[in-house]
């Protein structure tokens, strides 16, 4: 049996534009792998089985997906050990499933080739490419377009996943983006943060369009150079120069809810 950790992500940026066509978002999102991880497992099997987490729908969907894709019925088992908070704007679903695919892929006589396989976990949603990817990366388009990018590592992450705080769905949280009308603006949202790229300046980049917390600013008085929700939400976090100021954040903040230290990874 494969094994392979399933990296959480952290919306660092996260500009929202005006509804395409397809009736997805224009976006631009600088996306950044976690320590904090999944464990996914996988072998060739007789039958079909995906187990280990009786919620998951998107590795199952991956498997199907790349079977077909590959022309040979789905026949692994695969079982996912969770560490990532469900529907907390860490990509832990998506993760998942690119996870699963990179594996699978693997077992097959002829693997897809990389670029397939990021055709298929497109389809799947927006994040799966960037996990099937390596290091930091601007999305764009609908998120899945990478460019990748050089960003500042030496850092520490604290997570809190405030109390009381879950997220209906992503789709409710943009109707409610398009309610109050958000995308004004998005041009010069968008010029801030590629401004804010050239030299990478993670304390400059604009705030999260989607969705915003008052534990951001909690987290920057707690000494935070960076701090906002990730994604769709509702997980907050905070960027630290040192674990010392990050553990003492951590420790003061456990009352608003459940808490993580981790850090960046490529």
């Amino acid at each position: 049996m494969s094994s392979a950790p399933a990296p959480a992500k952290l919306n660092l940026a996260l500009v929202v534009g005006p509804r395409r066509p397809d009736g997805k978002h224009e976006v631009a999102t600088v996306l950044q792998r976690l320590a904090l991880a999944d464990t996914i497992e996988l072998e060739p099997a007789g039958e079909f089985a995906v187990e280990g987490f009786p919620e998951d729908t998107l590795v199952r969907s991956a498997l199907e997906t790349l079977a077909a894709g590959a022309g040979v019925p789905p026949h692994w088992h695969a079982h996912i050990t969770k560490q990532i908070p469900v529907a907390s704007g860490l990509g832990g679903g998506s993760s998942d499933a690119a996870t699963a695919l990179k594996l699978a892929n693997a077992t097959l006589e002829r693997p897809l080739p990389p670029e397939e396989l990021a055709q298929l976990g497109a389809a799947l949603g927006a994040d799966v490419p960037f996990f099937l990817a390596e290091g930091p990366q601007l999305g764009t388009g609908d998120g899945s377009t990478l460019v990748p990018l050089e960003l500042p590592q030496e850092y520490v992450v604290l997570l809190v996943l405030p109390d009381g705080d879950r997220k209906v769905s992503t789709r409710a949280v943009y109707e409610d983006f398009d309610r109050r009308k958000s995308a004004h603006g998005f041009a010069d949202r968008r010029a801030l943060l590629d401004s804010a790229l050239t030299p990478p300046d993670l304390a400059a980049f604009p705030p999260n369009d989607l969705v915003s917390s008052p534990l951001a600013e909690e987290l920057r008085h707690h000494g935070a150079f960076r701090a906002d929700v990730s994604g769709a939400g509702p997980i907050v976090y905070g960027l630290f120069a040192d674990g010392f100021t990050a553990e003492a954040a951590g420790t003061d903040l456990r009352s608003r809810g459940r808490t993580w230290i981790t850090t960046p990874e490529w």
